[in-house]
């Protein structure tokens, strides 16, 4: 049964981003029709399971000019854009996965384009096309070998030598325990001792001998290579130290691909370790300014506050001095206790009179009161006697010693 628009928002319902997640995979299973949802339950590492929407199926991967179907599970977090997708691939029982920098033995995808993932910028079109692009130059799956395989008889698990007579002898099974089982969906499919989620039956994938024709040519070469070739090629026989051999040349091989998996791994990590000491570094300077600015603030702030005390002690003092006073006689205040004083504040005040009686004249013949010629006599008259007593309080002041 066809998948349909309402139901994949059904299944988003409980997404952050319902539109902008809905879009997304619109857009990537516009292009890429070889690929589904549906919705499962996922499991943490720390054992926790959300039920997740995923896309499932194959995608075109173009190697060596020839076109194949890589199988792929891609589960969308329910945060999405906001965090990377978690991508696997998912090998058919004929496949088996290539452990690269790329892909791990349990199937889970590493690419910087989801290390760095950016809600703004990426996007599942993009994220599966630069896993085309990837596992075009990487193939991360490889055919097994068409014979049966049969245990060889008390002998532990092997990798053939090449130039060896293979069919005089059996490829023993393939250890099933030697990396912890990563935590999948439930209901996924066992493959080997790697559960990953059920997958649709997968298109054509890269041919191979038991070997993906990517695989560096020395993946199993030893010292002694020549030696075994030699000897094979003679007795057409295998023997106890062609299977040492082989045996040694298989681990070799697999802890090369292990060391290098924990290079790339720390690598990240420490490429992480340093963005966050530059943040706490930026963060770190960041606070000294604040810091300092508080610093110069709180010694401004005290140099104010003992100001404001030093003015305060003052006025304290200045007011019991006042209460120290005795109290001022009003009319000792305002009579003059010299001749000289009370002539220039009798002039003083005649003067001050004066110049109102001008400004009531003016007045008064604004509104009609008084005619223009009274004005002007009355005028010249105050005039006269303003001048007279303005050269007397002049006089006044000089004699007393007054400033002019």
């Amino acid at each position: 049964m066809a998948m349909t628009p309402a139901q994949l928002t059904k299944y988003l319902s409980k997404y952050k981003n319902l539109n902008a997640t809905k879009k997304d995979v619109l857009q990537a299973l516009e292009q890429y029709r070889a690929l589904t949802f549906r919705q499962d339950s996922y499991v943490f590492n720390d054992g926790t399971r959300k039920d997740l929407l995923n896309l499932s199926g194959t995608i075109p991967v173009i190697y060596k000019k020839n076109t194949y179907h890589i199988p792929v599970c891609i589960w969308i977090m329910d945060t999405h854009p906001s965090n990377a997708p978690i991508c696997y691939v998912t090998p058919t029982s004929d496949m088996h996965i290539k452990v690269s920098m790329y892909v791990d033995h349990n199937g889970k995808v590493y690419l910087p384009y989801l290390h760095d993932w950016s809600p703004n910028t990426s996007d599942l079109l993009g994220l599966i096309q630069v896993m085309i692009v990837t596992f075009g130059e990487h193939p991360p799956v490889y055919s097994k070998p068409k014979e049966s395989v049969t245990p060889y008889p008390s002998q532990t698990p092997f990798m053939p030598q090449p130039g060896i007579n293979q069919s005089s002898f059996q490829y023993p099974p393939q250890s099933s325990s030697a990396y912890p089982p990563y935590p999948t969906p439930s209901g996924a499919t066992n493959f080997g001792s790697f559960p990953y989620p059920p997958q649709t039956n997968a298109s054509p994938y890269p041919p191979s001998t038991g070997f993906m024709p990517s695989m560096p040519q020395n993946s199993f070469n030893s010292p002694t290579q020549s030696n075994n070739s030699a000897a094979s090629s003679g007795t057409g026989t295998i023997t106890e130290e062609h299977i040492k051999l082989s045996l040694i040349s298989a681990v070799e091989d697999k802890m090369r691909r292990r060391i290098q998996e924990k290079v790339n791994q720390y690598q990240a990590e420490i490429q992480t370790l340093k963005r966050t000491k530059q943040e706490l570094v930026e963060g770190q300077n960041k606070l000294s300014e604040i810091i300092n600015k508080l610093e110069r603030d709180e010694t401004e702030l005290k140099k104010n506050i003992q100001l404001l005390h030093d003015k305060d002690v003052e006025l304290a003092k200045s007011l019991e001095q006042l209460e120290q006073n005795d109290e001022i006689d009003v009319d000792e205040a305002v009579t003059t206790t010299a001749p000289l004083y009370k002539q220039l504040i009798n002039a003083y005040a005649e003067e001050a009179a004066i110049e109102d009686a001008i400004y009531y004249l003016g007045e008064a013949l604004r509104k009609g009161v008084i005619d223009l010629e009274v004005f002007l006599k009355q005028v010249r008259q105050l005039a006269r006697k303003q001048f007279m007593n303005r050269a007397l309080m002049q006089k006044c002041r000089q004699k007393a010693g007054l400033a002019g």
